[in-house]
């Protein structure tokens, strides 16, 4: 029996990584990243964050509108920090810095 309600729950977990993936990617475009740094962090931030810290970020992507460009890792990070959570800080800073030096992607 539990068994059973392990692999369920893990199945159903997976599920949801499969889905929040492409939504997060795009959150992190439309906040004005590459799509290249959106593809290395979307996998890392969507397997180490919960669905709640993901939404926080996500409500993050239209706030890079007046720049009307594109965003470093680095002034990413930093819009990052008001979402006022550590543990969203830091897996985002580490994310960047994997993928800004390919040991991510």
């Amino acid at each position: 029996m539990r068994r059973t309600l392990f692999l369920t729950t893990f199945v159903a977990l997976a599920g949801c990584s499969q889905i929040a993936e492409p939504r997060v990617r795009s959150a992190l475009i439309d906040a004005g990243l590459s799509e290249r740094n959106a593809d290395c962090m979307a996998s890392r931030m969507v397997d180490r964050l919960t669905l709640s810290q993901l939404q926080r970020l996500e409500a993050l992507s239209g706030q890079n509108r007046e720049t009307l460009g594109q965003l470093s890792l680095a002034d990413y990070v930093a819009l990052v920090r008001r979402v006022g959570d550590a543990e969203v800080l830091a897996v985002t800073a580490s994310s960047a810095a994997l993928c800004a030096t390919g040991i991510a992607s």
